[in-house]
């Protein structure tokens, strides 16, 4: 099985270094970037992106606007919020527009690992299930169509539950 490919977002250069290499260390996969654009483009490049971990406070294109088109290009991808100025409110915003967590700096990197295996493997299981209705035999082409929307509607909104759990 391929290494999850993880894409970290943040505007501190010293940050994603250090959090590049222990998460390389551990057996993951690891593309970096600074801004929202550059994470949006990489996204474009690198359709094997399992998980996004996302600066909330950056210059430019802030983490929250990241965040939104990240779910409207690919509603797929999970999404894990970090930051350093955590607010209720904030926390809140993200989860609303489908982050699948949201850690606040500085943090346990074990509980960070736990949080990209588990948005891992919920990618995964999106995907799987997306790829089960596009070969389920004798349905029309409407309710194939009215399944994919569902399960593309759930991961964009970051459910917890599939459609049929």
């Amino acid at each position: 099985m391929a290494a999850t490919h993880i894409l970290l977002v943040d505007d501190e250069a010293e940050f994603v270094e250090v959090m590049a290499e222990r998460l390389a260390m551990r057996g993951y996969n690891i593309t970096c970037c600074s801004n929202g654009r550059d994470a949006l483009n990489l996204l474009e490049q690198h359709p094997d992106i399992d998980v996004t971990v996302l600066d909330l406070k950056m210059p430019g294109m802030g983490g929250i606007e990241t965040l939104e088109e990240i779910k409207k290009r690919h509603p797929f991808e999970q999404v894990i919020m970090l930051t350093g100025y955590s607010t209720v409110n904030s926390a809140t915003e993200a989860i609303k527009l489908g982050a699948f967590d949201y850690v606040v700096k500085p943090f346990d990197t074990d509980r960070l690992i736990a949080l990209i295996n588990e948005a891992a493997a919920r990618k995964k299981k999106f995907t799987d299930q997306l790829l089960e209705v596009r070969q389920i035999p004798y349905i029309s082409a409407d309710k194939r169509a009215q399944l994919i929307a569902e399960i593309t509607e759930a991961a964009a909104k970051g459910k917890t539950r599939l459609p049929g759990d």
